[in-house]
């Protein structure tokens, strides 16, 4: 059985939706594209030179990374290909790099066994019908649409919130959105954004970053309202009310995964802003 790890490029896109699919998970091109833009994508090819492995790895701008998309086609685990494209990505980044990730109940043991440890948890969240508990009167502050102005400020929230300053991603990923929206004051000052992106199967609510729970709560109704469709959103741990407000209004939670950590016993230094991550692969 000749199967051989490299690094996958745009031309293997395909190959990567397929694998995601084998594994019911819904990565689309799009998804796929940003992983590939912002970050480095490797993965087993067959004989026949289809993928049967991924992991991916996205550095960010200060000593941070993040890995993703670790899938292996069934016919092909226990062969230890996860552990081997999930420790190729970790040792392209320098050893002081902290090592971010969201573990499936799956994976957990493997990158326990690569010295990955628990920090935090995730709390998963989907949506059937989005009904508002109800709608959100914040006379303090307007949700607007995003403008190619307001990239600076949004970078400058988004990297206290998140913990790390992430440029090119977060470029990427408004690219990618569907809604990008601006919370601001009355003074006119951005205070929270978030984006939706539209997935295969689910709206995705997140990032969304925002002085406290009713802010949050705003961004969410605005970029929810119109769709008809499932949508998803992953809750960072410590958010009651938010998470209350998200039940009372038609979201279930599906599970709540670990955040793990490697060269650090702790996540990044956040500011408590962030009330919702970009995706279990970005974190």
């Amino acid at each position: 059985m000749i199967i051989e790890l490299g690094e996958l490029n745009e031309s293997d896109i395909p190959g990567l939706i397929d694998l995601s699919a084998s594994v019911g998970w819904d990565y689309d091109e799009h998804e796929v594209g940003t992983l590939l833009k912002s970050g480095r994508v490797f993965g087993h090819k067959n004989a026949e030179g289809r993928i049967v492995s991924s992991a991916a790895i996205i550095r960010y701008d200060t000593n941070l990374a993040s890995i993703g998309m670790v899938i292996v086609h069934e016919e092909y685990r226990g062969l230890g290909l996860g552990k081997e494209a999930a420790q190729t990505c970790a040792s392209s980044v320098p050893a002081d790099i902290a090592v971010m990730l969201i573990a499936t109940k799956e994976g957990k043991p493997l990158y326990e066994k690569m010295d990955f440890i628990t920090v935090d948890f995730i709390h998963k969240y989907i949506c059937d019908e989005f009904a508002p508990d109800k709608p959100v009167n914040h006379d303090l502050v307007s949700v607007q649409a995003f403008i190619a102005a307001d990239f600076p400020k949004i970078l400058k929230l988004d990297a206290a919130a998140f913990g790390g300053k992430r440029s090119v991603f977060l470029r990427n990923r408004i690219s990618q959105s569907k809604q990008c929206l601006v919370a601001k004051n009355n003074n006119g000052e951005i205070i929270g954004y978030g984006l939706s992106i539209q997935g295969p199967v689910n709206l995705i609510l997140g990032p969304i970053a925002a002085p406290d729970s009713e802010t949050a709560a705003l961004i969410v109704e605005k970029l929810a309202l119109h769709h008809k469709g499932k949508l998803r959103i992953d809750v960072p741990e410590g958010r009651t009310d938010f998470m209350s407000y998200l039940e009372r209004s038609g979201f279930v939670k599906a599970n709540t995964p670990p955040v793990m950590m490697k060269n650090s016993a702790a996540m990044p230094q956040r500011n408590h802003s962030l009330y919702a991550i970009a995706s279990q692969a970005f974190g």
